[in-house]
């Protein structure tokens, strides 16, 4: 099994037993769920902001503790305050120290739009998501199927979330482009090996077709590599390593930014 395989297998069992914990009507009776969301498209377009998904991440499988130090409260608004258009919030527990308080925390203190980043399977997942305050979920191609996709996207548009798609090849985009995606992110970490390149993205910008917001995922640790993003079409950027590692993410952000 591939981690990524492992992951799923897991993840089936979480949400088999969330249901049990909390039920449907528990979740549309939180005090998030009938929140309106916010725009992914109006705030990664927006000018003054820097197209910048900043992912708070405790822990990877491929590199271990990342930074388990830092508080999400933090974080997440240090990195609006740096000009973040949305932030990135793990909430898978076994594998990343993610935790669905954090998405909550994030909601509480920011005023952009949040993903949920997690490993979406279910619809539960989904109406899951809206009540933790989330305003965009993630579906990965890799672990879905079409018929799979247009389900969990059908029905995140009707919650009013915006969808992000992630592919990892052609094969993936091709078969999963679907009319009530939001945005497509091209991964550049293999998940079934987790090793990483920036080439991916400028390999299938050309693919993606013109109506959807193309995000790059994973590998961007320089300044330049955004410029170069940029220029290949690409609208927003998903970084988490990068500030995570470092003491202060909020500071390494701030860093970054005033570099670009």
């Amino acid at each position: 099994m591939t981690i990524l395989d492992k992951i799923v297998a897991n993840k089936k069992k979480e949400v088999a037993y969330a249901k049990k914990r909390t039920s449907y009507i528990e979740l549309e009776e939180s005090e998030y769920f009938h929140r309106e969301t916010y725009s992914f498209k109006d705030f990664l377009l927006d000018p003054a902001r820097t197209g910048i998904i900043a992912e708070f991440k405790r822990k990877s499988p491929s590199k271990g503790i990342i930074n388990d130090k830092v508080r999400v409260s933090k974080v997440t608004t240090d990195y609006a305050a740096a000009g973040a258009s949305a932030l990135s919030v793990l909430t898978d527990r076994d594998f990343f120290m993610g935790r669905k308080a954090d998405l909550k925390k994030a909601r509480s203190v920011n005023n952009i739009p949040v993903l949920r980043k997690d490993f979406m399977i279910d619809e539960y997942q989904v109406i899951e998501a809206k009540a933790l305050g989330a305003d965009i979920i993630l579906l990965i191609a890799a672990i879905l199927t079409p018929a799979e996709i247009d389900k969990l996207a059908t029905l995140a548009k009707s919650l009013d979330l915006n969808v992000l798609l992630e592919v990892h090849n052609l094969e993936e985009l091709e078969r999963s482009i679907h009319p009530k995606l939001d945005a497509i992110g091209v991964n550049n970490r293999n998940l079934a090996d987790f090793t990483v390149s920036v080439e991916t993205s400028y390999q299938l910008a050309k693919h993606i077709p013109a109506e959807f917001m193309k995000i790059s995922e994973s590998a961007i640790s320089d300044p330049e590599t955004i410029r170069h993003l940029k220029l290949a079409g690409f609208n927003g950027f998903l970084i988490g390593e990068t500030f995570m590692k470092q003491q202060d993410p909020g500071l390494a952000m701030r860093e970054f930014v005033a570099q670009l």
